[in-house]
């Protein structure tokens, strides 16, 4: 109620003139920023002589720093949102206001977020409106929470409003020549010289979440990894980053098949590189198998307790292994896993395989032609 009554204080208005200086807000997690891309990548494409800064937090920065959209980053600290304690608030608001913007797009559904940038004092403010709660933005895009509407397409709906027309892109990343380079001394030393598969065991936290029950077991991933390996004869390369060493460790043990593990030796520029290369990127529900989908790997995102109409990698070379269950409306944070049981709610090791043998078919005969 008190969100709508301040909606009604707050008039809307329309996009009346070209914007110069834009900064668009989607600060937690990497999954999110990255799906973010598509909408950052419309922007750019409506308001090409714009100045577009990017602001996100310290977790999820590098994932988006290279991208040839941005002008410039804006670093919004270590916690999920800006706005939850008042020494984050005020900081991020000093900044909001220091940086003589005229149009500010918040991709977050947080009331505080909307209260912030309304305080900013930015002419136009283009947002999300999720049950009222963007009452702070004077053009408000309507979120239904339980719809099933995928996350970039979402944002998408925030540029279209401000364009005025229809915007799309897909989700995207640039794969840096550097990191490539890197990557192709690793793999030689490394003795890989044929196809190989990248597999992201762990994932599952981050600042705004933890979920642990996104993760498919160790054994039938192993079990998964030991039949797609064999029948592409390709090699395996397990990846992981800071607090997912048991998660590689597990894996690793019960593989059949020889397999290399890089764990906390990549940054995400390397990662994307690696997965680009990758004759196919298999990961959970993660930042990380975002970041590949978007860096142009053919990607396998193996879903639990989420859904893939609202989390799947926003991109064309893709495949969801997810078992259709019944999730409750409001999104992943709407659907705690704590009575998640991949045994009985899951896809099995051996559904999986064969879904990805598929896919890769697929692949290869859409490069014959």
């Amino acid at each position: 109620m008190i969100y709508s009554t301040l909606g009604r204080l707050i008039p809307q208005r329309d996009v009346t003139s070209t914007p110069r200086r834009i900064i668009v807000i989607r600060p937690c997690c990497i999954g999110d920023v990255v799906m973010a891309t598509a909408a950052l990548s419309a922007l750019r494409e409506a308001f090409p002589q714009a100045h577009i800064s990017f602001a996100v937090g310290s977790w999820s920065a590098a994932a988006i720093a290279d991208h040839p959209a941005l002008d410039a980053l804006i670093d919004t600290g270590g916690a999920a949102l800006p706005s939850r304690s008042p020494p984050e608030f005020l900081r991020f608001l000093k900044q909001l206001r220091a940086g003589n913007f005229d149009l500010a797009v918040s991709l977050t559904r947080s009331p505080l977020m909307s209260l912030m940038v309304y305080l900013s004092g930015i002419p136009l403010r283009a947002g999300l409106d999720s049950a009222g709660r963007g009452f702070g933005y004077n053009l408000r895009v309507a979120v239904d929470p339980a719809a099933r509407e995928h996350e970039s397409a979402i944002y998408l709906r925030v540029i279209s409003a401000i364009a005025g027309q229809p915007c799309h892109a897909y989700a995207n990343l640039p794969v840096d020549a550097a990191a490539q380079d890197d990557i192709g001394r690793r793999l030689k030393a490394a003795s890989v010289s044929g196809s190989f598969i990248v597999a992201h065991p762990g994932g599952g936290s981050n600042p705004g979440m933890t979920m642990d029950s996104k993760r498919y077991p160790p054994a039938q991933l192993a079990d998964l990894l030991d039949r797609v390996a064999r029948e592409t004869a390709a090699a395996l390369i397990l990846i992981g980053g800071p607090g997912d060493e048991e998660a590689v460790d597990a894996v690793g043990q019960r593989l059949n098949t020889p397999s290399i593990a890089w764990v906390k030796q990549l940054n995400f520029a390397q990662i994307a590189a690696l997965a680009a290369e990758s004759l196919c990127y298999i990961g959970n529900d993660t930042g990380m198998t975002h970041l590949a989908a978007a860096a142009g790997a053919a990607t396998v995102m193996m879903m639990g307790p989420s859904d893939p109409q609202r989390y799947a990698p926003f991109t064309k070379n893709h495949l969801v292994l997810w078992k259709s269950t019944d999730l409750r409306a409001g999104g992943v944070a709407a659907t705690p896993g704590a009575g998640w049981d991949w045994a009985r709610d899951g896809f099995s090791a051996e559904d999986g395989a064969e879904h990805i043998l598929e896919f890769l078919q697929a692949i290869e005969s859409r490069g014959r032609r």
